[in-house]
């Protein structure tokens, strides 16, 4: 017998009904391919943040170049 996981009183129709009803019907590749996807979105969100972090980091050039013949 299947050992049911304790619900939090009061908690939000996600958690407390779509989740142990996506449980039941997804299949494990199913259920494989949305962890996969989740962690690639935040994979994408990481590489968005390491870049800006990156434009922001780099110096200034101060004063303009000047070519002397």
């Amino acid at each position: 017998m299947e050992e049911e996981k304790p619900t939090p009183a009061g908690g939000c129709f996600f958690c407390t009904t779509a989740v142990p009803i996506m449980e039941k019907i997804w299949s494990d590749a199913t259920r494989d391919h949305f962890r996969t996807s989740r962690i690639e979105f935040l994979k994408g969100l990481r590489s968005l943040i390491d870049d800006r972090i990156a434009h922001l980091s780099r110096e200034e050039k101060k004063g303009t170049h000047v070519t002397v013949e």
